[in-house]
C-alpha cells in the first residue's frame, strides 16, 4: 500500500539541508502510534542477522532551489510513502489528519491532502523510474582486518543479483513458502536509461551512501513486484532509498 502526502510551507519556503532523509524518517516515526513506532524502529521484522522495517519513501517532489548545502522548496511539495504493513500507513494517515501540521527541520508545513495510490497494472516487464535512488552493497574485509562497504553500480552483474537476493530475503522474513519463492528464478532488474549522471552520493546522518536514480526494467512475478513497490528495492529503504514508480506507456498512433 502507498499514499501521497501533499503539504505546503506556512512561510515562504521549506528550508532543509541537502541530506534531509533523516528528517523525513523522523516525521514518519513521530506520526505513528507510539507502540507501533517503537516496535518498527527497535525490532522491525527479523530475518537472521537482519531487520526489515518494510517501509520506504520518496525524495521530496516540488519546485526547489539549491544554495550551497541547503535546498529550498516553494509551493506544494509531495511525498510518496509505502509499506507492506497497512497498519503503518493507516496509523500515519490518522495522525496526520488529526494533526495536519508537520515540522521539517525549522520549517512548519500544513498537510493539504493524503491520497492512496492506485496499484499499477502489470503485464510482463515494466519500466520504472526511481522516486528515491536505489542502493545495494556488500560489507567486505580489507587485508588489515577492517570492514569496508562496497556499493554496487547498475552496470555490475552483482547489482541485479544483490537486488533479487534482497527481495528474496524480504519475502522469507514475511513467511513466504518455497513454492511462492521459486517464482523469482526467472526474474530480472536491469538499467534502461542510467548513466554516471544518475549516481547520487548522499549522506544519511554520519554515513555516506552511493545510490542510483534513473529508469529500470523490472520483470518480476506480481507478488515480488508488489513487495518491491510497497517496501522498496535494495537496501536502506526506511532511510528513503529504493522507491520506484511505474512509468506510463506512450499510446501508439494508429497506422
Amino acid at each position: 500500500m502507498r499514499f501521497v502526502v501533499e503539504f505546503i510551507p506556512e512561510s515562504d519556503e521549506i528550508q532543509l539541508p541537502l541530506a534531509y532523509n533523516s528528517l523525513i524518517q523522523g516525521v514518519i516515526y513521530h506520526n505513528l502510534e507510539k507502540t507501533l513506532a517503537d516496535r518498527i524502529h527497535d525490532e522491525g521484522t527479523p530475518f537472521g542477522k537482519r531487520q526489515f522495517r518494510f517501509f520506504t519513501f520518496s525524495k521530496l517532489l516540488g519546485r526547489y532551489q539549491i544554495t550551497g548545502t541547503r535546498i529550498g522548496f516553494r509551493g506544494p511539495v509531495k511525498l510518496h510513502i509505502g509499506s507492506v504493513h497497512e497498519e503503518v500507513l493507516q496509523s500515519l494517515a490518522e495522525h496526520l489528519l488529526k494533526n495536519p501540521r508537520i515540522q521539517l527541520g525549522r520549517s512548519t508545513c500544513e498537510i493539504r491532502s493524503i491520497e492512496v495510490e492506485t496499484l499499477p497494472k502489470l503485464s510482463g516487464p515494466v519500466k520504472v523510474h526511481a522516486l528515491s535512488p536505489i542502493t545495494t552493497y556488500s560489507t567486505l574485509a580489507t587485508a588489515d582486518g577492517r570492514k569496508k562497504t562496497y556499493y554496487y553500480s547498475p552496470f555490475e552483474r552483482e547489482w541485479e543479483e544483490q537486488l533479487l537476493a534482497n527481495l528474496r530475503r524480504k519475502a522469507q522474513a514475511l513467511g513466504w513458502g518455497e513454492a511462492r519463492l521459486a517464482g523469482l528464478e526467472e526474474a530480472h532488474i536491469r538499467p534502461v536509461r542510467v548513466d554516471k549522471r544518475n549516481l547520487r552520493i548522499m549522506r544519511y546522518r554520519d554515513t555516506v551512501i552511493k545510490a542510483w536514480s534513473g529508469i529500470y526494467e523490472l520483470d518480476l512475478p506480481e507478488p515480488f513486484f508488489l513487495l518491491a513497490y510497497d517496501s522498496g528495492l535494495g537496501s536502506k529503504n526506511p532511510q528513503g532509498f529504493g522507491m520506484v514508480e511505474v512509468m506510463k506507456q506512450s499510446a501508439r498512433k494508429g497506422g
